[in-house]
């Protein structure tokens, strides 16, 4: 890197540490506060970064990695759970969406071609925007939490062949019908292509780099992993984002998905907030000075058409009246996958930088009055009937978040998830030995490979979802530090841990344990119980002694917790 390069570098750091936090203090989400960053520090504000090609070339790798976390998260169960509201609802809103959107641009005289790729992009909405506020209200569980979830996750879905129609559509000759269908087409054969392979190569290679490499070295395999099938895929004419997304497909139901996702989390988001700071040294204000009446009419256009068929929509499959119309406030922007589609377009040579920047400063715009739009569903919401409040999309829609997390799946912890699972109640495990994981998924248990103490990984097993936490791994060393991080991380959440000895149990509830279970004490209370019975002494009085024991012994150790 030359010295100059260092500087810009030096200079996109300073500007996303100083104002995206700002932004999301504002409550205005860390998309546009990116985006703001690179307007400010761009050609089109005060120039400190002037060389917008080279970031973005580097900022793509973000939407590669982007693509990725969505197909490692599409579980194919889910999906199927699903399949009603995702591909009906979802696949009802995109299409209509963009077919009313591109018949009103082509009836104000844009291109076929032009209009078909800006109403099928501005029909996707803000992943990022919309479940970050439904996460913060703690709604995504309710009946418009659940539409907009289902809604967005085609939407995610339909980037992949989005980006593929790109390319198709740049073509002069080029028909829209089957340039859709063909794009379709090669997505499908890839998807089947990649997995066939994957299946045969790519499993048995992350189990043999796991079970005898270092960390580091699995970190260097999953990079490997998602760039290498990227750039094949490129080569093959397809785009490197969906190389990746087929990537992500490969391994969303393996044993390794948690604890890839959270080594490639910590690149993703670096790379795709350069992405969208790259989109903003892109955006020229003087688009904006110089024209405002149009972009408000286009902005004001974009969010009546998309609410409305967003609500129609929603009411065909059931939805009730208030979840409906709140759905459709919350999804009536556009979304940062439409940056990713327009940019592509752009450097296709199929969007003229003037549409170009319009688009660009629309969609922007929509996401900045999201919360606004939110407010006002959310006060709609209040005076929501008993039916729309008690509705249900799918029950089954939510069978895959945990309500225990398990660390460590040896004997202990597959006992415990044995217990789980004849309860009825759903767990994830996670384990670092790969023997123990492999035996444990043949056996039908839902244990994964990673660190249990690693945040990326317990986010990615859904620890925002458990009631409680047990750590039952066999080392004490290791049970302590566990314990300590998912303490730090998480301080509301329950932990129950194992511990080996009396001055380890006091050492557990010291560092954040709710409650710990002694192995010594257990086992000498077992072995005490078979002695005294069979000294003679009466099976009851030996019960009640036990448990006198039992409860003076975990009383102290509880009440050692409370002076901590």
């Amino acid at each position: 890197m030359t010295h100059d390069g260092l500087i810009e570098a030096l200079i996109l750091l300073a500007a996303a540490v100083l104002i995206v936090p700002l932004f999301q203090f504002l409550r205005l989400g860390a998309v546009l506060g990116f985006l703001a960053a690179g307007m400010i520090i761009g050609p089109g504000g005060l120039e400190l970064v002037t060389d917008v090609e080279e970031v973005r070339t580097l900022a793509e790798l973000g939407v590669v990695f982007l693509l990725f976390i969505i197909g490692i998260e599409l579980k194919p169960a889910r999906l199927w759970l699903m399949r009603r509201q995702v591909f009906g609802m979802g696949s009802a809103q995109v299409l209509l969406t963009g077919l009313v959107l591109t018949l009103t641009l082509v009836a104000f005289s844009v291109e076929l071609r032009v209009a078909t790729l800006l109403g099928l992009g501005l029909a996707l909405s803000s992943t990022a925007f919309v479940l970050q506020i439904l996460t913060e209200r703690r709604e995504l569980g309710t009946p418009y939490g659940r539409t907009s979830f289902a809604i967005l996750l085609l939407q995610d879905l339909a980037v992949v062949p989005l980006l593929a129609l790109v390319p198709l559509l740049a073509q002069p000759d080029s028909t829209v019908g089957g340039d859709i269908g063909l794009a379709v087409v090669e997505a499908v054969a890839m998807v089947l292509a990649v997995i066939l392979f994957g299946r045969l190569l790519l499993r048995p290679l992350l189990h043999r780099v796991a079970l005898h490499g270092s960390q580091e070295i699995f970190l260097a395999t999953a990079l490997l992993l998602v760039l290498g099938i990227a750039v094949m895929i490129e080569k093959a004419g397809m785009s490197m984002a969906m190389g990746a997304f087929l990537a992500g497909l490969l391994i969303a139901d393996s044993e390794f998905r948690h604890q890839i996702m959270a080594d490639i989390q910590p690149f993703r988001a670096m790379l795709l907030g350069l992405f969208f700071m790259a989109v903003g040294m892109s955006v020229e204000l003087s688009v904006l000075l110089a024209s405002p009446l149009r972009i408000a009419v286009m902005l004001v256009a974009l969010i009546v058409i998309k609410a409305s068929v967003l609500w129609l929509v929603a009411r065909m499959f059931g939805v009730g009246k208030i979840a409906a119309k709140r759905s459709a406030l919350l999804l009536a922007q556009g979304g940062e996958f439409a940056f990713v589609l327009f940019g592509a377009g752009f450097y296709a040579g199929l969007l003229e930088g003037a549409i170009y920047q319009e688009a660009l400063l629309v969609v922007a715009l929509s996401m900045v009055v999201t919360p606004l739009l939110a407010m006002r569903s959310k006060s709609d919401f209040e005076t929501a009937d008993e039916e729309d409040a008690g509705q249900q999309l799918d029950p089954a829609a939510s069978e895959d978040e945990p309500e225990v997390l398990i660390a460590g799946f040896g004997r202990m912890g597959m006992r415990i998830a044995t217990l789980m699972q004849q309860a009825g109640v759903r767990y994830v495990a996670i384990e670092q030995r790969l023997p123990m994981v492999t035996r444990g998924r043949s056996n039908g248990y839902a244990v994964y490979f990673g660190n249990a103490a690693q945040h990326e990984v317990l986010h990615s097993a859904g620890v925002s979802h458990a009631k409680l936490m047990v750590v039952a791994i066999d080392n004490p060393e290791v049970v302590e530090h566990v314990v300590a991080e998912v303490r730090r991380l998480y301080p509301k959440l329950p932990i129950y841990a194992r511990g080996h000895s009396r001055h380890r149990c006091e050492s557990l509830i010291q560092i954040g344990a709710t409650g710990v279970a002694s192995e010594n004490l257990e086992a000498s209370l077992q072995l005490a119980k078979f002695a005294l019975i069979r000294a003679g002494v009466d099976e009851e009085m030996v019960e009640q002694q036990l448990e006198s024991y039992r409860y003076d012994y975990y009383n102290y150790l509880k009440h050692q917790g409370e002076e901590r």
